[in-house]
């Protein structure tokens, strides 16, 4: 399963549109244009299909805990 199966499923599971999963994106200081999250949910073999990145991933993971949970308590 490539990063791209898995952001459409998780896409599709948490019901989130295009403008939703930039501003959690936002949350970790990662930044994406919605052109760019568009190449992401193409078909591979679309032109302008774009293979989605670790680090991309990541990021959106990492901003989708503080969209869930809340941001990290001061100790």
């Amino acid at each position: 399963m490539s990063n791209n199966d898995i952001m459409k499923k998780l896409r599709v599971a948490l019901k989130l549109r295009d403008d939703e999963i930039i501003a959690i994106c936002a949350l970790v200081d990662f930044k994406i244009s919605k052109s760019e999250l568009g190449a992401i949910f193409r078909h591979e073999d679309h032109p302008n299909f774009k293979p989605c990145g670790d680090q991309f991933l990541r990021n959106f993971l990492n901003g989708l805990v503080i969209h869930m949970r809340g941001p990290i308590p001061e100790k």
